[in-house]
């Protein structure tokens, strides 16, 4: 699975996997490779329990939150939130910080600019800078 921070899990080990540098929009053809990890990130994406927890945690108060405190607001058992959490989390767009026994997570904000900003046209881009 895709790590936006340029890390994919592969059994234990850790591979480099960057995210394309050229937009799917830019205007020039986005490489297969290229393609499937940007795919990889969008399909953790595209699950309607899965934006609905990246926009309760990024809405918690200390922008981060606990699978305990998200299974009420989903209606989710809470092993059903963990798998939706896991899948963001491999996808590069949590971060996942162990304490005791429970895990906070927090959105990467990188990971979802980048995201954003491969997806948005170059023209948009340029008016976007430009204000």
């Amino acid at each position: 699975m895709l790590l936006l921070e340029g890390r994919n899990h592969v059994g234990t080990a850790l591979v480099e996997t960057p995210l394309p540098q050229i937009s799917p929009l830019a205007g020039e053809p986005i490489e297969r490779a290229d393609a499937e990890r940007l795919a990889g990130v969008l399909k953790a994406l595209a699950d309607p329990a899965r934006l609905r927890l990246l926009s309760l945690i990024q809405s918690a108060p200390e922008g981060e939150a606990c699978v305990c405190d998200l299974t009420a607001p989903l209606g989710l058992s809470q092993p059903t939130v963990s798998h939706h959490l896991r899948i963001l989390t491999e996808a590069g767009l949590l971060n996942r910080d162990k304490r005791g026994v429970w895990a906070y997570y927090s959105l990467v904000p990188s990971a979802i600019a980048t995201v954003a900003e491969l997806l948005t046209p170059p023209r948009k881009r340029a008016t976007k800078k430009a204000r």
